[in-house]
């Protein structure tokens, strides 16, 4: 890895961090800068603004998201587990999520980078099981989607009326996951 890259991806993580505790108004680029242990200017030179540097976050984890957790249509009910796995180890993606909703008043895939086309292809997959299955009624592929992804993350901490599953004491996050799972299984 070369030194420009090093530092790009230090400016990255602490932006990470920067952006999911603070959301995109609230960040501020001298602490990005001295948490990454890097020229403010840098900053500037690799993502333009503020803006870019959050899209750039943005993308990074979503994208990585959508590679950790591959969709299955088929089995809708251990999709919504393993995301609601990831979104345990990985909150700052929800957190980021919920900046990227508040902030910029749209939804995830009305975004920029690869949330729109990843969404199209799952709403494709979810049209093709729905047709080989002859073309059951029920949710259409948009509906069915959303709830799933509302599902997997009700657990979530920004999700204000649910109790965290992994900070308490009484917390348990096995059954937590087995709710989310019986919960898609009966919305299918």
């Amino acid at each position: 890895m070369s030194r420009a890259e090093a530092t790009k991806a230090r400016i990255l993580h602490a932006a990470t961090e920067e952006f999911a505790a603070y959301g995109i108004a609230g960040a501020r680029v001298d602490r990005i800068a001295k948490a990454a242990s890097a020229n403010k200017n840098l900053i500037y030179v690799y993502f333009c603004n503020k803006d870019g540097l959050f899209d750039a976050v943005f993308d990074a984890h979503l994208a990585r998201g959508l590679d950790m957790v591959p969709f299955t249509p088929d089995d809708l009910p251990n999709y919504a587990g393993r995301l609601f796995d990831y979104y345990e180890k990985h909150p700052e993606v929800l957190r980021l999520a919920t900046w990227h909703r508040l902030e910029r008043g749209t939804a995830v895939e009305q975004g920029p980078g690869a949330a729109k086309p990843a969404r199209n292809d799952k709403l494709a997959s979810l049209e093709a099981v729905r047709k080989d299955r002859g073309g059951t009624t029920g949710f259409a592929p948009a509906t069915l989607l959303t709830l799933v992804l509302a599902i997997a993350s009700a657990w979530s901490p920004t999700n204000a009326v649910s109790m965290p599953t992994a900070s308490g004491p009484t917390s348990n996050a096995a059954a937590c996951r087995s709710a989310i799972m019986e919960a898609v299984r009966r919305l299918l």
